[in-house]
């Protein structure tokens, strides 16, 4: 199929209403990673963007007006900075920062937008972007690019271009754009640059669109290129088969845990582990510590020896220490002096992964062996967070609430209700919200 009948099928498909849970899914969306962006909404990497930006853009958690770019930028980092951004378990895409970015640069002029096209556009932009990235996985995250800073620039084309009331030749323009505009890989997991990914995502599927409003010169087909040369295979059915009717955007999932989705099965067996664990000594009574998890658990998170919250968020050993020492894993458990303390670094060298082909990706089991050769054993069949046991709304306001309250003290509410509401001006409502404004 060539790519213009491609951008035709989207064009079609995006001008039907969409199903109503899938509109909810939307709201759900948008709701934890406002409070991912919010919480996160003070890092100097945040501050490094926008410094010295002017212009009348709003970035969620900050007062300060900038520039659009800065604005989807600086939100789409802190959207992500804390890893504990939505994840479509399937290619491990986090969809919602850079479609937040989009949203956050383009707000200054589409902000009266009813609260129907503004939620549109951000799932058809969360749900292309993993589309695409169904398509090209597994070899394309395989082969060491960053899924969701590369996929994050299409989705971010789609929703900035559905919001600026692209269609036809300019829609598909957009998306062509927002394709070749994509750009990450994954030697930066553990540093800044990871956030950095889908915070540049968001402006160049911004820009992307801006281009395509001003009829700017088709890009070329990207679409044939990035599934050339950065996959290995390309399953056209899984981008544009059965539009309008098959969501990935269902699938998606919310965190418990503000790290690598495959250490989570992990964290919650240690979780349950502190208490016994405790009253048979403590962590200095513990001889060794087996956690006996899927092979990926190794693969992306392995690192034995984290040297601060960055690093540590990739560290199963870490995780799991965390989780027998505190007994709540939150973003306290990945605060530099807590990753650095000498509770934290003993206890992580007592920690072994043991990879097991038969287990799946939301299951874990920790066994804690004491100096006395008493076991403590937790077994987690299926993670929280994951599809078979999702967070319930309940657990995503308290998510929510827990993120933004330090940073808005009494504006969580506010978010949440913003998220909910309906008619006009939606956007704007949403963004003063997420400002501590309204």
């Amino acid at each position: 199929m060539d790519t213009k009948r491609i951008a035709e099928l989207i064009d079609e498909a995006v001008a039907r209403p969409l199903p109503e849970d899938v509109l909810a899914m939307a709201r759900r969306t948008l709701l934890n990673v406002a409070g991912t962006a919010i919480g996160a909404s003070g890092h100097a990497a945040v501050d490094a963007v926008v410094a010295g930006s002017r212009g009348a853009a709003r970035i969620p958690g900050r007062r300060a007006e900038v520039a659009p770019v800065d604005a989807a930028i600086a939100t789409g980092i802190a959207a992500h900075l804390d890893d504990f951004d939505d994840t479509h378990l399937a290619t491990v895409i986090h969809p919602g920062a850079a479609c937040l970015g989009a949203l956050a640069a383009l707000e200054p002029e589409v902000g009266t937008a009813p609260a129907t096209d503004v939620l549109t556009a951000y799932a058809w932009g969360c749900e292309l972007q993993l589309r695409l990235g169904v398509a090209v996985s597994p070899s394309h995250y395989d082969l060491g690019w960053h899924i969701t800073g590369t996929c994050g620039a299409f989705g971010a084309a789609v929703t900035s271009a559905l919001l600026l009331g692209l269609r036809g030749r300019r829609l598909a323009s957009a998306l062509f754009w927002g394709i070749g505009r994509g750009l990450g890989m994954r030697e930066g997991f553990g540093t800044m640059t990871k956030p950095f990914h889908p915070g540049k995502a968001a402006a160049n599927g911004m820009l992307a669109a801006r281009l395509a409003a001003a009829d700017g010169p088709a890009p070329g087909d990207t679409l044939e290129a990035f599934t050339a040369r950065l996959a290995r295979e390309y399953d056209e059915q899984q981008f544009v088969g059965e539009l309008g009717e098959r969501f990935e955007l269902r699938h998606n999932t919310f965190k418990p845990y503000p790290c690598g989705i495959v250490t989570h099965p992990a964290i919650e067996a240690a979780e349950h582990l502190a208490a016994p664990l405790k009253a048979a000594g403590g962590a200095d009574e513990v001889a060794s510590v087996e956690v006996r998890c899927h092979p990926l658990v190794p693969e992306l998170t392995g690192n034995p020896t984290p040297r601060d919250g960055l690093q540590a968020r990739f560290s199963t050993v870490h995780g799991v220490a965390a989780g027998l020492l505190l007994g709540t894993v939150d973003l306290a458990a990945y605060e530099d002096d807590f990753v650095a303390s000498a509770a934290a670094t003993q206890l992580r060298a007592k920690v072994r992964l043991v990879p097991e082909p038969e287990r799946v990706r939301a299951e874990a089991e920790v066994l804690v062996t004491t100096e006395d050769g008493n076991v403590l054993r937790q077994h987690v069949p299926t993670a929280r967070g994951s599809l078979a046991n999702p967070l319930t709304d309940a657990d995503l306001h308290t998510k929510v609430h827990r993120l933004v309250e330090p940073v808005l003290p009494g504006g969580a509410d506010a978010v949440v209700k913003a998220v909910a509401g309906d008619g006009p001006g939606y956007l704007t409502k949403f963004m003063k919200a997420c400002t501590g404004e309204e």
